[in-house]
Formats: structure tokens, sequence, C-alpha cells
């Protein structure tokens, strides 16, 4: 079932709207309060507005650093920056920055996104461990994917922990607070095992094919407790080398619906997926030609919660930036607009040592079936000069993948009863208390894998 989300495509009035670009959130919030008020104001745009009263806090959280803040942060990792060449960098959009009360304000990982994303700039960052780390994983990357060519497939049995904190300013002694916490999903390469172990017990595990699958707790909150699964699932990447001259004549119309409010074949959609497909009539090129634009033409960068845009797509094809759930959405979208089935598969990158969040997706051509497109891996590539392993990932992945996630925006399974951080994926968990859910900012989540093999 689909998480209702469909009020955000109704758009902010006018005035509110401009407080908003500005950062004037107390009369941003007075004026909402007065729409609120107001009978004759729809109802999906009260639910748009009682929405944007909790992203308010997402911004103030998130946009934390004043220029000479960001300066600073900036020339700890970054050899000999000035202001005015921060400057230039802010207007080539690789330092995320909003208004607020009309004064700039830079995102909290902002300089992080520069050393990830800014290739040009490599032999002037001075965080030398952030550089090797980086070197590192490109080279475990090319060496399994080698391994992949050489053997076909490679399939392997993951163990894996995570573990769920209050942090002491969210900490509410005997109250009941609830608990979702990811699991790994069955889908087209994965196999979950059945034994999960939690602690304290959890109340639910939902199905195997719940879409985006978790476990759930309820228990009265006690001082330094956590809240822990530890699973184990098979994982198996074959390699496929998709030629367009056997595709199918005949190709299914499946997975090729809008999805509001994010997967929608807006104006501009329809103008860039037109463009890009040309006269190209075979499925198999046309997706090629929409991976070769989400990962040559844009740029990977960190952005705000995804609660807070209100066309994903959209924002990515506009500014041309945004991080790996963007690069996959963008690519889904365009697909569907002409046709070809495309969805949402995600979870975690599980390279034993190196697990965070990541967001792919899936495309289908026939005769090969769901093949796969991670955009913002093989953008990386691109920009490195690795064009095989760019390649790769048009129609491939490695096997160090834990999915949660195989589909987008789902309920779960039992629901959430509040706004969820991340109304579209579950990667960390979600937590909420009777009166509220908590901000990310509340709890932490850790993820380990505690033990692996190639079988």
């Amino acid at each position: 079932m689909k998480e209702n989300m469909d009020f955000m495509i109704c758009p902010l009035p006018e005035d509110i709207a401009r407080l908003k670009h500005f950062g004037d959130f107390e009369r941003m919030n007075r004026m909402i309060e007065v729409r609120l008020q107001d009978p004759k104001v729809p109802s999906i745009l009260k639910e748009r507005l009682k929405y944007e009263r909790l992203l308010v806090k997402d911004i103030l959280r998130e946009y934390i650093y004043t220029p000479e803040e960001a300066l600073a942060k900036l020339q700890e990792k970054v050899k000999d920056v000035t202001r005015e060449e921060m400057e230039t960098f802010r207007d080539q959009g690789t330092l995320d920055w909003v208004y607020i009360n009309g004064k700039v304000f830079y995102k909290d990982d902002c300089v992080a996104s520069f050393i990830k994303t800014r290739v040009d700039m490599r032999h002037r960052i001075l965080d030398t461990n952030a550089l090797a780390e980086r070197t590192e994983s490109f080279h475990a990357l090319d060496e399994i994917i080698a391994r992949m060519k050489e053997k076909g497939s490679i399939k392997l049995r993951m163990n894996m922990r995570t573990t769920l904190t209050i942090k002491p300013e969210a900490q509410r002694p005997g109250e009941t607070i609830h608990v979702w916490l990811p699991l790994p999903v069955r889908d087209a390469q994965c196999e979950p095992h059945l034994q999960i172990i939690t602690s304290p017990i959890a109340v639910h595990i939902a199905s195997e094919t719940q879409a985006q699958r978790t476990a759930y707790f309820k228990e009265s909150y006690q001082p330094g407790m956590s809240f822990v699964t530890e699973f184990s699932y098979d994982i198996i990447a074959r390699y496929i080398d998709p030629n367009p001259d056997m595709v199918s004549p005949e190709q299914p119309s499946f997975e090729t619906d809008e999805i509001s409010p994010q997967i929608i074949f807006t104006p501009i959609i329809k103008e860039l997926a037109a463009k890009l497909k040309g006269n190209e009539t075979n499925p198999l090129k046309i997706a090629r030609a929409f991976y070769d634009y989400v990962t040559t033409q844009t740029v990977y960068r960190y952005v705000p919660a995804y609660r807070s845009v209100a066309n994903i797509p959209e924002y990515f094809a506009i500014g041309q930036r945004g991080d790996c759930g963007m690069h996959a959405l963008l690519f889904i979208t365009l697909c569907r607009c002409v046709g070809i089935p495309a969805r949402w598969q995600s979870g975690w990158s599980a390279r034993p040592g190196h697990i965070y969040s990541h967001d792919w997706a899936m495309f289908y051509v026939a005769p090969y079936g769901w093949l796969y497109a991670d955009g913002s891996f093989g953008g990386a590539a691109y920009r490195e000069g690795h064009l095989d392993r760019w390649n790769f990932y048009f129609g491939n992945l490695e096997p160090w993948r834990m999915v949660s996630n195989e589909d987008f925006q789902q309920v779960f399974d039992p629901p959430f009863p509040f706004h969820r951080n991340d109304p579209y994926d579950n990667q960390s968990g979600e937590v909420c208390y009777t009166d509220r859910a908590l901000l990310p900012h509340e709890y932490s989540t850790k993820r380990e894998c505690i033990g692996w093999e190639e079988i």
C-alpha cells in the first residue's frame, strides 16, 4: 500500500513560498496558522501547510553554518581556500545553502559533499584518510566486478546487526516507545534467512514480501535501552552484458504508471525523455540513453531530507545535482514516461566495514527480465574515468547490498502513525512515542556486518 503524500503536489501560496525562500520562518508559521483557521482553504492545502511546519525543523537542523563557519570548515579539509573561491563553489552548486532570515547558511555536510564529488579538487584535499578510503573503495569494487565477469556470478551469505539508540535529549523513561528497523526482503537477488534475533523481542516481524520490511518493537522505554536486530541473507549477483540486438519485439507494460507525488510525468520530464529518446525504439538503447544522462550530465551532492522536496525527479533534472536516490528516481521516471517498466530498490551498500544507506533502480527489458541501474555508483565511476565500472552499473550490481525496500513510498507493517522522517524509503529505522515521531537527530542507528562468506 502506498504512503499517501499526494498533498505535496499542492503548491504553496505565493506569500508563504516567499517567506520560506527568504527564511522568515516565524512569520511563515503565523501565515500558515491563518490559513489553517480559514474554512475556505482546501483540505489538501491544509495538509501541505501542516507539513511545511515540520519541514522548517529540518531546515534549521541541517543548515547550521554561517559563511564564516563554512569557510573555516572548508579550510580544514581543502588547501588554500579563499572566501571568493567558496562563493564560486556555492554558485556552481557544490556547496548547498539556504536563506534563514535573509542570511546565507550552509548545510551541515557541505564539506563532506565537496570532498566526495569534486574530483578536480582532489590535489588540494587535506583529508588524506578520506582520499585513501575512496581509493580503496573503488579498488574493492573493481576487484569484485572483475571476479563477477570471470565467474558469471557471485553469491554471498551476509550476517548483519542493526542497533538503534535513543539520544539523551529524547529519552522519556516509562513512556511507550515504538521502533521500526529495516529487514531484508525477498526480492530478485536477495534470499532472507528465517531466523531473526531481536532485543528486546520484537512485537512483529513483517513478511519477507512486505515492500518495505521491518521488525516492529513496542516497549516501555528505560534508560540505556537499545533496539537490536540480527539477521542473515544470501545475495547473488549475476553478470550480464545485455545486447540491444537480442531485445524482444514485444515488451511488457507493468510498472509504468505514475506514483504521486514523485514519479509524475510533468512537462519537464516528458520533454527530457523525448529529447534523450529521440527516434530510438529499442528499449535497451533508450534506457542506456537515460542512464548516460544521469551519470554524465549530473553531479552527486548530499541533499536535504527527501520529505522536503516536492518533486525529486524534477529537482534533480533542473538542478542536475543530487544523491543516489535522486539518480534512481529520475532514471525510473524517465523509463516509465516512455513505457519501460522500472522500479525502486534500496537498502544498504553493505561491503563489510563500509555500510551505508544506498538507493538504485531496476528496469525491465525482455528477454533479459529485470536489470539494474546504479546511477550514483555509475556516475562516480564516470567522473573518475573508470569506464568499465561505469558500463557495469548499467544492467548489473555487485553483491555488497542489503535490500530492505523493493518499492517506493510504501507503508510499514504495522503502519507508522505519524509522518516519517523518510516517507519514501527506510534504511535507518523510524521511532515514535505515543504523541509524536522522533526526528533523525534524536536517535542513532549503527549497522554492522558481523560475518560473511562466499558460497
